[in-house]
C-alpha cells in the first residue's frame, strides 16, 4: 500500500541490534497509522504487563501515512507507551523533521525496548534498499542536532520524573510522562537519518489537495491561530468563568488579563514562527525582560499562571522557559506545584510556596526536575503526592487516572468534563475536543446531559482520525467535511478504497483498542471520575459563579457515553469489540 512502507523496526537497546518486522496490511487498513499503528503495535509488545520504567516496557514511535508528502502539517509523529505517571496508555504527538526524517527510515515505526549499558544516543541510518538500517549506540553529544533529526530527553527524563517530555526542533511531546520512559531506559537521544521517499500513489493529485489544504489554512478559518495563537484563550476563558484558578477552586484573580495572549504581543514583543511544513504558523514567542523569546501556548500560561496564583507575564515566561529547557510538562507541572501550594496552606505540607509566589515557583522547577530537596516529592505528580498525604488530599488533588487536568473548568464545561472522565490517557483536552460543544449552542454547557455525552463522540473520533494520518488538530478548521477529505487524501497518497465510513470505523477501533489497553494495565470503571471537590463544590466567584457539577449528573453521562461507544454500561468491551481490534492473541 503506498503511503506506508509495511515494516517497523525493533531495536533491543540490551541487545544493541535491531530487526525489521512486517505490518500485516490488514492492519494497516484497520488503524491507518499513527496513533492507531502505535496503539495496536503497543498491544502487540505487550506493553500492559510491564512496569512503564522497566527495561522491558516498549516505546513506540509511529509515523503516519501522510508523512513525507507536501501535505501540509504532515510533518508529525507519535509516541506511544504505557505512561509512569498514570499506568495507562499514553500517546503524544510532535512537529518537527524528525518525523520526516524518521518516515525516510523506509519504516512506519520504531520500537525500542531494553536499556542501554549507559546512557546513550541511539543513531540510525537508512542504508541501500528500504528495510536496511546501520544503527549504533553513541555517546550523548556526539550527535550535532542542528544537522541531523533528534528525539531526545531533558534533565527530568533522564531523572525519571513522570511527568518529563521529550523534544525536537524545540517542540515538546509527552504527557504522561514519555520522556522519563527514555529515561529509564539510559536513551538520552534518538538520530535519525534516512533516504526512502514516502511511496505516492497518485503524485499530481496529492500535489493538488496540497495546494488546496495550503490555501485555506491561510484564509479566515486559521486566522485567529496566525495571530494571537491559543494565548488567546487567557482572556477569552476568563469572560466565560472556564479559565481555573488557585488549583481549580474558582477564586477570583484580579489582573490576569496581564498573560492574555492580546497584552502580552504588545508587551513581551511577540513573534511568530511554524512547525516543519505548516503554512498556519500558530507559534507564537514573547520574551521575558532580559531573556530570550519562549514559545507559549494558552496551556503553560494557564497552568503556571493563574493556576499558581501568579499574574506577573516575566514570571510565567521564565517559568515556562525554564520547563522546556529542563524537559518537564508545563500542564502538570504547574498543576502538581498548584496542588502543592494548597497542601502548603492546609498545613498538610510543609516547605512549599505559597500562592502568588513567583520566585517559589521558580525554584521548585529547578528541584522537581533534579528530584531534589522538595521537588522530589512532587516529581510523581499530583496523584502520588496526594497518596502520601492521605484521603484529604486526594479529594483536591488536580487530575484523572494521575495526568493533571488541562485549563478548563470542569463546572463551567461540562460536556468537557465528562471528556476528561473517560479520556483514556487521563485528563486531557487533545483527545476529546468535546469544549468545541461547550462553546456551541448545541449543548448547555452548565448542564450536562446525556444526549451532549453522544455529542462528544463525534469530536473524539475525529481527533482519533487526524492522529492517525498524522496532521495537526488545528488544520480541522480548514477541513469541511473532515471523514471525506481524509478519505480523498489516502486515496491520492495510498490508492485503495477509502472513504468516510472505512475511517470513521478505523477511528472508532483506535479509541476501543486505547480502552482495551488500559482494561488490560488494570483500569475500573472508578476510574472514570473527576476530582471530588469538583462534584461537591459550587464554583465561588466569576462570571457562573455557583455553578455545579454532581457526581450523579457526572455518571449519568459517563454511562450515555460509554453505551454509545457500543461498550457496557460501566465500560467494558464484549467479545465482538475485542475481535474487532485484530490483537490475534
Amino acid at each position: 500500500m503506498a503511503g506506508h512502507h509495511g515494516h517497523y523496526w525493533r531495536f533491543d537497546l540490551s541487545l544493541g541490534r535491531g530487526e525489521m518486522r512486517r505490518v500485516p496490511q490488514v492492519v494497516t487498513r484497520a488503524y491507518v497509522g499513527g496513533v492507531g499503528l502505535g496503539i495496536w503495535l503497543l498491544h502487540r509488545e505487550a506493553g500492559w504487563q510491564h512496569d512503564p520504567l522497566s527495561d522491558a516496557a516498549p516505546l513506540v514511535i509511529a509515523f503516519g501515512p501522510l508523512a513525507g508528502t507536501p501535505l501540509t502539517t504532515s510533518a508529525k509523529f507519535v509516541i506511544v507507551a504505557r505512561s509512569p505517571l498514570t499506568g495507562m496508555a499514553c500517546d503524544a504527538l510532535s512537529s518537527s523533521h524528525f518525523a520526516i526524517a524518521g518516515k525516510r527510515l523506509g519504516v512506519d515505526a520504531i520500537v525500542l525496548v531494553g536499556r542501554c549499558p549507559r546512557p546513550s544516543t541511539l543513531r540510525a541510518r537508512a542504508r541501500g534498499r528500504a528495510g536496511n538500517i546501520d544503527a549504533e549506540l553513541v555517546d550523548p553529544g556526539v550527535v550535532d542536532p542542528r544537522q541531523t533529526a533528534v528525539l531526545s530527553v531533558g534533565v527530568a527524563g533522564e531523572q525519571r520524573v513522570r511527568f518529563a517530555n521529550v523534544r525536537s526542533d524545540g517542540r515538546h511531546a509527552g504527557r504522561g510522562g514519555l520522556g522519563a520512559v527514555l529515561g529509564a531506559k539510559q536513551l538520552t537521544g534518538l538520530a535519525v537519518e534516512g533516504h526512502h521517499e514516502t511511496p505516492l500513489h497518485d503524485p499530481a493529485r496529492v500535489d493538488a489537495l496540497a495546494d488546496r489544504l495550503r490555501l485555506r489554512t491561510r484564509g479566515e478559518a486559521t486566522a485567529r491561530y496566525r495571530e494571537i495563537g491559543t494565548t488567546g484563550n487567557v482572556a477569552a476563558f476568563a469572560r466565560i468563568g472556564a479559565l481555573p484558578t488557585f488549583d481549580f477552586r474558582g477564586d477570583a484573580l484580579p489582573g490576569v488579563e496581564a498573560l492574555s495572549g492580546e497584552q502580552l504581543h504588545e508587551t513581551r514583543r511577540g513573534e511568530r514562527r511554524a512547525c516543519a511544513q505548516c503554512s498556519i504558523g500558530c507559534e507564537h514567542r514573547f520574551a521575558p525582560r532580559g531573556a530570550a523569546p519562549v514559545r507559549v501556548e494558552y496551556e503553560s500560561l494557564f497552568a503556571l499562571g493563574p493556576l499558581c496564583g501568579i499574574t506577573d507575564p516575566d514570571a510565567v515566561l521564565r517559568a515556562a522557559q525554564r520547563c522546556d529547557q529542563l524537559g518537564l510538562d508545563t500542564i502538570s507541572c504547574g498543576a502538581t506545584v498548584a496542588f502543592a501550594m494548597e497542601c502548603g496552606e492546609r498545613g498538610l505540607l510543609r516547605g512549599v510556596p505559597s500562592f502568588g509566589d513567583a520566585a517559589g515557583l521558580l525554584a521548585l522547577i529547578d528541584e522537581i526536575a533534579h528530584r531534589c530537596g522538595t521537588g522530589a516529592l512532587l516529581a510523581d505528580g499530583s496523584r502520588a503526592l496526594a497518596r502520601r498525604l492521605g484521603p484529604e488530599a486526594l479529594d483536591f488533588a488536580p487530575q484523572v487516572k494521575g495526568l493533571e487536568l488541562p485549563g478548563y473548568e470542569p463546572r463551567a464545561l461540562q460536556t468537557m468534563a465528562l471528556g476528561f472522565a473517560v479520556g483514556t490517557r487521563g485528563a486531557d483536552h487533545n483527545r476529546s475536543a468535546a469544549y468545541e460543544l461547550d462553546f456551541s449552542e448545541r449543548v448547555d454547557r452548565l448542564h450536562g446531559d446525556a444526549r451532549a455525552a453522544r455529542l462528544a463522540l463525534e469530536t473524539e473520533d475525529r481527533a482519533a482520525l487526524l492522529d492517525s494520518l498524522v496532521l495537526c488538530k488545528f488544520v480541522r478548521r480548514a477541513l469541511r467535511d473532515p471523514w471525506a477529505d481524509a478519505a480523498e487524501m489516502l486515496c491520492a497518497v495510498c490508492g485503495g478504497d477509502w472513504h468516510a465510513d472505512v475511517l470513521r470505523a478505523a477511528a472508532r477501533r483506535t479509541v476501543d483498542a486505547r480502552k482495551a489497553f488500559n482494561i488490560r494495565a488494570g483500569w475500573t470503571p472508578a476510574d472514570d471520575t473527576l476530582p471530588a471537590r469538583m462534584l461537591r463544590e459550587p464554583l465561588p466567584a466569576g462570571p457562573v459563579a455557583g455553578a455545579r457539577l454532581s457526581a450523579e449528573r457526572l455518571q449519568t453521562m459517563v454511562r450515555s457515553y460509554n453505551l454509545a461507544r457500543g461498550w457496557s454500561a460501566r465500560g467494558q468491551l464484549g467479545p465482538a469489540k475485542w475481535k474487532e481490534l485484530l490483537l490475534d492473541d
